[in-house]
């Protein structure tokens, strides 16, 4: 299927130049007859909600579910919120009406990228975190209680099929990645809080069930207290992380502080039918039109794209077209001639990009 349908939603804050970095790579590894792409642009976000007072219109929602991929920038203002004081995040919606229950966030260190951790030249950084992006703490968002200005409840859901689900996941991503931990040891690592509540309990029983399925893959627990811990001490250890929703929220965004920060973490919302892929950043408005967002996480957030497509359909072109980004942007980094500040460089925004793009092209 060379004819892919991208959604693009840019979004608010820095999320228009990132994603404007991001169209000029997949331009760049298309190839006429066996990978193209028809991108349609659609609106979403906190400008679009103060706008129209909607943050993702119908016609953007019709878009996303009609289109082979969506790629998503950054949508979210501070000053910008519902009633209820919390944030505009289409992106959330999207997980919910598209049923995205995979929240996919690889951690990988890129080589001549910064890392406040102590490593061996022998250590290396490459494990995935998935998260469960449907239920859990935020099964509550916009359904939360509030009593009186007094009490105020939200309520964290676990449910059988939701937890099967994505342990399964987690399980036959350890069976296909390419590359193990340094042990040479396939695992899949769960995160919860068993020893003080049911709900994580019922996860875990609901992991081991499902890890007897898998003896070819190490199964294991680690409380999330400690889990922070380890990512900082041992994140060579690592190969699947999973997690229920807002423990993998943090535990991924902790992990992508030691490959280089948010501008260095992409990710990918994925369901049985629909996959949304953006950076794991926000729309960091204070640097915005400045030109020094760093681009990479999106730029390898379309590259998981295309890495999905590809498994999806059997596209060897599109899969290849994700490694060829891959190693393009592990020639920038390592060159380290073009970086954004947040990587400690003097690089812009764009510049980053067409470097990108010029190491696709020298291949």
């Amino acid at each position: 299927m060379p004819l892919h349908r991208v959604a693009v939603v840019a979004g608010d804050g820095i999320g228009p130049e990132v994603m404007a970095e991001a169209l000029k790579v997949l331009a760049a590894v298309a190839v006429p007859g066996q990978l193209e792409f028809a991108l349609e642009e659609v609106e979403a976000g906190a400008a679009c909600y103060r706008r129209t007072g909607e943050e993702l219109p119908r016609e953007t929602l019709e878009a996303c579910q009609a289109a082979d991929a969506i790629l998503f920038g950054a949508a979210g203002l501070p000053d910008i919120r519902f009633p209820d004081g919390t944030e505009i995040a289409p992106q959330l919606t999207l997980r919910i009406a598209l049923d995205l229950y995979v929240g996919l966030r690889p951690i990988r260190l890129h080589p001549g990228v910064p890392t406040p951790l102590r490593l061996a030249a022998s250590d290396r950084i490459d494990y995935v975190i998935l998260r469960e992006n449907t239920e859990g703490l935020y099964a509550s968002r916009g359904a939360g209680v509030l009593v009186g200005g007094h009490v105020a409840t939200d309520t964290l859901v676990v449910t059988r099929p939701g937890v099967l689900r994505i342990c399964r996941q987690a399980f036959e991503l350890a069976r296909r990645r390419p590359g193990a931990p340094r042990d040479r040891v396939r695992r899949v690592t769960l995160v919860d809080k068993a020893n003080v509540l049911k709900s994580y309990a019922f996860f875990r029983a609901l992991f081991d069930e499902v890890a007897a399925d898998y003896p070819d893959v190490q199964a294991e627990h680690a409380y999330v207290d400690a889990m922070t811990m380890y990512l900082v001490q041992r994140p060579g250890y690592y190969d699947v992380v999973v997690a229920e929703n807002m423990f993998g929220d943090i535990i991924s965004d902790l992990a992508a502080a030691t490959v280089g920060g948010l501008g260095m973490a992409p990710s990918g919302d994925i369901g049985d039918h629909h996959g949304l892929f953006q950076p794991s950043h926000g729309t960091a408005p204070d640097i915005a039109g400045k030109g020094v967002a760093n681009p990479l996480a999106t730029i390898l957030s379309a590259a998981l794209m295309l890495e999905w497509l590809g498994r999806r359909d059997g596209d060897d072109v599109a899969a290849g077209a994700a490694r060829r980004i891959e190693t393009a942007v592990d020639a920038v980094t390592r060159a380290g001639r073009v970086l954004t500040p947040d990587l400690g460089g003097p690089g812009t925004t764009a510049a980053v990009g067409d470097a990108v793009v010029a190491a696709l092209a020298s291949a």
